[in-house]
């Protein structure tokens, strides 16, 4: 195994966690001084901030490195000019900041500009394999830095591997829990199911590792354009699965991740039921991307209050890429039209502002109906993800608690 990424001691961490599955509403872009050099600024897509006027397009590394203590709506607020009261208005009515939230993550929502779903609307979202190729190199170089922010934070090794022929990583916390020393989580990571491949899809494994003191195996699947589509994805991690299988018990072992990584985490075990494989002890699903038509209720509520999905439109772009003229109702690739009998327990998130919180609500009704032990979490005022997306918010502590004591309930 080729060790990429090790904590060094001493050194200043430079962290922004703005992980893979958000890149669909706000997408980071880098400016570099010369060719070859470190980047002299970290940019927002001006699309998604024109009403901003330019005011926080852009912030330098040193701002950057501000968020590792303060947190990303944080130092929003030092680079805008900010509204007196926070709210936003959706389509001529008033959205007002949640007093119901945490003081933490009411100040970020605060912080944050209001998307410009007029203009996101108008832009075209369907690109060629080269624009996608160029996108996904783009968001995929910024988000390796700031996973290696993350691991250096938190003193999590990421050990890249290989298993069946597909490509893993492994991340180990410095300290696992004696209670976990033979469990293993396995991640799928999001990104829409086009980005966050590599080490780029790896930054909510490290939290995982981290908050639940467990091993984490993040599988690297495959995504096209650069690599095939569905069911390929489906493919690879019933190949890891299978050849885990080989040497520990399923019960051992959680599966599970956010967004098209929980979506994935689904369709796979309703591939293990179909091939006869050994289920997973648990399984979670955070705002699982879990029906790729636009058929969910807040796909519709929360367009344009979700801060960082927005609106479905650039994802059905994904998903047409994804499914490669496959029926977007087939089971695999949404997974709500699916089977949930004799499913393993399942921990579910999302939040009141998730674009995808219908997905995640009727994923959970199924499994009910279907008998299945099913805990389903929704946070006050969160968009899609955002519980991973600030360590300094009392909402991502117990979005990993929660992780922790459900593993602890159901793994052998």
């Amino acid at each position: 195994m080729k060790a990429i990424y090790e904590k060094r001691m001493g050194q200043k961490t430079i962290l922004v966690i703005i992980p893979i599955i958000l890149t669909i509403g706000i997408v980071p872009t880098l400016q570099f001084s010369e060719a070859n050099a470190e980047p002299t600024q970290i940019c927002i897509d001006k699309v998604w901030m024109e009403n901003t006027k330019g005011k926080i397009a852009c912030v330098t590394p040193s701002t950057a490195e501000k968020l590792v203590e303060r947190g990303w709506g944080t130092i929003l607020a030092e680079d805008k000019e900010k509204s007196v009261t926070g709210a936003w208005t959706i389509h001529g009515r008033t959205l007002p900041p949640p007093a119901g939230a945490s003081d933490a993550y009411r100040e970020s929502i605060i912080n944050t500009p209001q998307p410009n779903l007029e203009q996101i609307l108008k832009t075209p979202a369907f690109l060629t394999d080269e624009q996608w190729v160029q996108k996904n190199k783009m968001v995929n170089d910024f988000m390796i830095q700031m996973t290696k922010g993350l691991a250096e934070r938190f003193s999590v090794t990421i050990t890249e591997d290989e298993i069946a022929g597909v490509p893993v990583y492994y991340v180990t916390p410095t300290n696992i829990d004696p209670a976990n020393e033979n469990r293993l989580f396995v991640h799928v990571h999001g990104g829409a199911y086009v980005f966050g491949g590599g080490l780029a899809g790896t930054a909510e494994a490290v939290a995982i590792a981290n908050g639940a003191k467990i091993q984490v195996l993040s599988i690297d699947y495959s995504m096209p354009p650069e690599r095939d589509p569905f069911p390929a994805a489906i493919d690879d991690v019933v190949a890891v699965w299978s050849s885990l299988l080989q040497d520990r018990p399923a019960k051992s072992m959680m599966l599970g991740g956010t967004s098209s990584g929980g979506g994935l985490a689904l369709a796979s075990t309703m591939k293990f039921k179909e091939l006869g494989l050994d289920l997973p002890g648990a399984i979670f699903a955070g705002s699982p991307w879990a029906d790729l038509t636009k058929t969910g209720d807040t796909h519709f509520t929360n367009e344009g209050i979700d801060r960082w999905l927005v609106t479905y439109k650039n994802l059905e772009a994904a998903a047409l890429l994804y499914s490669d003229g496959h029926d977007l109702k087939t089971p695999l690739l949404s997974p709500v039209y699916g089977d949930f009998t004799n499913f393993p327990p399942t921990i579910l998130f999302s939040g009141t502002r998730d674009l995808f919180l219908s997905d995640t609500v009727r994923v959970h009704q199924e499994m009910r109906v279907a008998g299945i032990e099913a805990d389903l979490h929704v946070f006050e005022a969160m968009s899609h993800g955002d519980y991973l997306m600030d360590p300094n918010i009392p909402e991502y502590d117990y979005w990993l608690n929660e992780i922790n004591k459900f593993l602890q309930k159901h793994l052998q």
